[in-house]
């Protein structure tokens, strides 16, 4: 476990990049993904870490993947910001906003939910902490087999 935080922390966690590439969710490709926008300033995005690490405990066993994407320009805050909320799913640095304009997003935190092929199923701008019943209802729906759930 140490070492999958150090991974985070360092920005590695098996999604490293080479210098000038754009950062890329293909790995993810064939499973459920719950991607979360965040960044280091923004206080929503802290209240959503634990609801996040909750959501991969819970689902991860069957398919979800959430990957929070970060749009901290500074690594030293997004890094700081890590090391206070420890998430418990892998971390894509996006310094450039490439991600966060491939998805339009409209505020922070905003998520994506996407299917195995990458297809936009829902999304959402900030983190309420009254609605995690609806985005945990789009998890499951997601997750089942015939897209209702049971």
């Amino acid at each position: 476990m140490r070492l999958f935080v150090a991974l985070l922390l360092c920005g590695c966690g098996g999604l490293a990049r080479a210098a000038g590439t754009a950062p890329s969710l293909d790995a993810y490709r064939g499973h459920v993904t719950y991607v979360d926008f965040w960044a280091s300033w923004c206080g929503p995005c802290a209240e959503s870490f634990p609801w996040l690490n909750a959501m991969q405990a819970k689902y991860g066993a069957r398919g979800l993947h959430v990957v929070g994407v970060g749009v901290d320009t500074q690594s030293a805050s997004a890094d700081r910001f890590l090391r206070a909320h420890a998430p418990q799913f892998p971390i894509v640095r996006d310094p450039d906003g490439a991600l966060a304009e491939q998805y339009a997003i409209e505020g922070m935190p905003y998520a994506v939910l996407l299917d195995a092929d990458g297809h936009v199923l829902s999304r959402h701008s900030g983190f309420r902490a009254g609605q995690t019943d609806e985005y945990e209802h789009a998890i499951q729906d997601a997750l089942s087999p015939r897209g209702t759930t049971p």
